[in-house]
């Protein structure tokens, strides 16, 4: 929705009803998009945000049924609400639209009232879906905000979700239960943020006193991401990702299979990416050599040894994800870029945290706006519409180079 103004595409290969649809849609101050068959509607829906699709069930190259079953197939479009239009009232073919996860139905001839109806009550129904999203998007922020005050665990989360959802994907698991995992993995040090400072980037160990507040970081990142009922499945993984088999992790001291089976696969990706990753506490392990202590931990009765077994055919298969290279001016301004030479290191005075951790994924993704929605767990028209409001203050916004600045070391993962 841009500017108050909801943009509705409609594809239908007759012009004469595609007028008409458009002159009504018009009249109520949508943005109107109009194609002729379903292979263009699915490529319109995927180059640009659309509020809500229009289609009709019978036109050529490919059908409304099959548009909208693409539509919903993937993860950065699957939200935008599908209107099947058809002449046909046969039950067949309803739940033929139901099956391909149309949102409503209309039936030819169409009636103006009608159909202006079911667009007001769909158009209403995804501005809360995007509001949603929204609130999601600033906790992504809020638990990105943490990592960026330790130079050391830069991309940490983003590896975290990587690993987390690759493995569960590997176990079998249900796609709910991998998103779940990839959530988990930016947001599972959120609580963090209720940690006081000097706690949180204390120099050398750690009183009993201090570590006992430090370890309450699962149950307070619980109460932050619990009022968002999308993110249900991720509160057991957030507060027990600190358990261990033999009952000597926190904060419940869960022992065995009473720890949720995400849990474990999280405390997994988690050490791994500890040990391989250069820490003001130890210099990056080789991967074997991080897997060699995995196993001896899991031999000792901390982690699960057959989750480790899985992880370590992952490894097998897959190449360790990356931190990306790019700096935030390569990506918004290239040509900049270019003249500057890069400006590596270089930062936008870019205060707002939701805005930050979209750069980020950008940043992260190389500018891919497509899988940059998806590490934000969004759909990729959020995505555009916050890019739309960020780009009258990205305008004109300079890049000094700066210089890094002395971080205070934090303690070891905990």
């Amino acid at each position: 929705m841009e500017n108050g103004q909801s943009t509705v595409l409609i594809a239908e290969d007759n012009g004469a009803v595609r007028e008409l649809m458009g002159e009504w849609l018009r009249q109520q101050g949508h943005r109107v998009l109009a194609v002729e068959d379903g292979e263009e509607a699915i490529q319109t829906v995927l180059a640009q945000p659309i509020d809500l699709a229009i289609f009709d069930v019978m036109m050529p190259r490919r059908s409304g049924f099959s548009a909208c079953r693409a539509v919903k197939a993937r993860p950065e479009t699957r939200l935008v609400p599908v209107v099947l239009v058809t002449g046909l009232e046969n039950r067949e073919d309803r739940v033929q639209g139901i099956e391909c996860g149309a949102d409503d139905f209309l039936y030819k001839p169409l009636h103006r009232e009608e159909l202006l109806a079911r667009v007001r009550s769909l158009l209403k129904l995804k501005q809360f879906t995007d509001e949603l999203e929204n609130a999601e998007l600033v906790i992504c922020s809020l638990a990105l905000s943490i990592e960026a005050k330790d130079p050391y665990t830069n991309g940490h989360c983003e590896r975290l979700a990587k690993w987390a959802e690759a493995l569960g994907r590997r176990l079998g698991l249900t796609e709910e239960q991998c998103v779940a995992l990839r959530r988990a993995g930016v947001v599972h040090d959120i609580g963090k943020v209720a940690i006081p400072e000097p706690i949180l980037l204390k120099r050398g160990p750690l009183t009993a006193e201090e570590r006992a507040i430090m370890q309450l970081h699962p149950v307070m990142g619980e109460r932050i991401c619990a009022p968002l009922k999308s993110f249900r499945a991720v509160l057991p993984i957030i507060r027990h990702h600190h358990e261990k088999l033999d009952g000597s992790g926190y904060p419940d001291g869960l022992r065995g299979e009473q720890i949720p089976r995400a849990a474990r696969i999280l405390q997994i990706v988690d050490v791994f990416d500890a040990l391989t990753t250069d820490r003001p506490y130890h210099a990056a392990f080789s991967r074997d050599e991080a897997l060699a202590a995995i196993k001896q931990e899991a031999e000792r009765g901390w982690w699960d040894a057959g989750l480790v077994t899985e992880f370590e055919g992952l490894l097998g298969d897959r190449k360790a994800p990356e931190p990306a290279q790019r700096s935030v001016l390569d990506l918004l301004n290239p040509q900049a870029a270019a003249t500057a030479g890069g400006l590596n290191g270089a930062v936008p005075r870019l205060r707002d945290l939701e805005r930050e951790a979209v750069i980020r994924a950008l940043v992260s993704t190389q500018g891919d706006k497509q899988l940059a929605a998806h590490r934000l767990g969004i759909g990729r028209s959020t995505l555009y519409r916050k890019l739309k409001e960020y780009e009258g203050s990205a305008e004109g916004v300079s890049f000094p180079a700066v210089k890094e600045k002395e971080v205070l070391c934090p303690q070891p993962h905990m």
